[in-house]
């Protein structure tokens, strides 16, 4: 790609004959976004934990204004814009290889000085989140010699709950659920309605009489069927999601319900999620959070 780069850089009469050599050459490069997503989501937090800040204020922008550059070089190959090519491969690489040899002489090393064995296996779990740039690896990760085995998860603090991903009191767990821009309502492998979340503005209307109640008993007799169908597909493992959409005067009200399984694939309950996408559906062009104004 570097060399790519260079001749591109040097003879721009070059650009039609190399075409071909760079769309192959920027396709192999598809796991560059992968690669900095890893840097921005394991390595920048954890060194942060180790009073390290410089990387993640630094290295992120840079990697943004790559990835630009990627994405407009790679528009530009497939659409066999010459001029284009000309002007942001040679900057595209050459940001790349200053980029390597900083991750190299710098992050990495610093990397490796600073985070313990516990931190890489942390790293570890998180990679199947990220997904893999170009192979899943096939091997375990060791613990460095003399260290001790990762521990579980920390103990949430009192009157906390353990979330998986996080802990968080009883009391902020029922603000975010309150706050959702959409309705929610779970109904437990019993077909027993448990929850329904209190929000500003319900699409339907729910009452706390509803909990305890078969969800049977809360839909109108023609509807009972269709929802027994739904529940017993998901209790058979036979589907995962059901969808549907209604026209409500101006708004446009997406319907969904969701099998809830928990980690031994066990059937749970049904989680149903209804929103207004009205507003949605009507958006149109980009708005990027640089673009927000208060």
């Amino acid at each position: 790609m570097s060399e790519l780069g260079r001749k591109l850089a040097a003879d721009a009469g070059l650009a039609a004959e190399l075409l071909p050599i760079a769309q192959a050459a920027l396709a192999k490069y598809d796991g560059l976004d992968n690669h900095y997503q890893r840097k921005e989501n394991q390595l920048f937090p954890l060194l942060e934990r180790h009073g390290v800040t410089g990387p993640s204020q630094v290295m992120w922008g840079i990697h943004d204004q790559l990835r630009a550059l990627w994405k407009q070089s790679r528009k530009s190959a497939e659409s066999g814009d010459i001029k284009a090519l000309v002007e942001g491969i040679p900057a595209l690489t050459r940001g790349m290889v200053e980029m390597i040899y900083k991750e190299e002489k710098i992050l990495f090393p610093m990397a490796m000085e600073k985070l313990s064995a516990e931190d890489w296996v942390e790293v570890k779990r998180g990679e199947d989140e990220l997904g893999y740039g170009l192979a899943k690896p096939a091997f375990s990760l060791p613990l460095a010699a003399g260290r001790p085995s990762p521990s579980p998860a920390p103990t949430p603090a009192a009157g906390m709950l353990n979330l998986g991903t996080g802990a968080l009191s009883l009391e902020v767990v029922d603000l975010l659920l309150k706050h959702l821009p959409l309705d929610l309502s779970f109904v437990d492998e019993n077909d027993v309605v448990r929850y329904y979340s209190d929000s500003k503005e319900r699409i339907f209307p729910r009452t706390p009489a509803s909990i305890g109640r078969t969800v049977q008993n809360c839909h109108p007799p023609r509807s009972v069927d269709t929802v027994n169908r739904i529940l017993e597909s998901f209790r058979a493992g036979k589907k995962d999601a059901a969808e549907f959409w209604i026209h409500m005067g101006p708004r446009f009200i997406h319907i969904r319900y969701f099998a809830v399984r928990d980690n031994a694939g066990k059937y749970r309950g049904c989680l149903e999620v209804t929103q207004d996408i009205g507003e949605i559906r009507a958006l149109e062009g980009d708005r990027r959070l640089l673009d927000w104004k208060d």
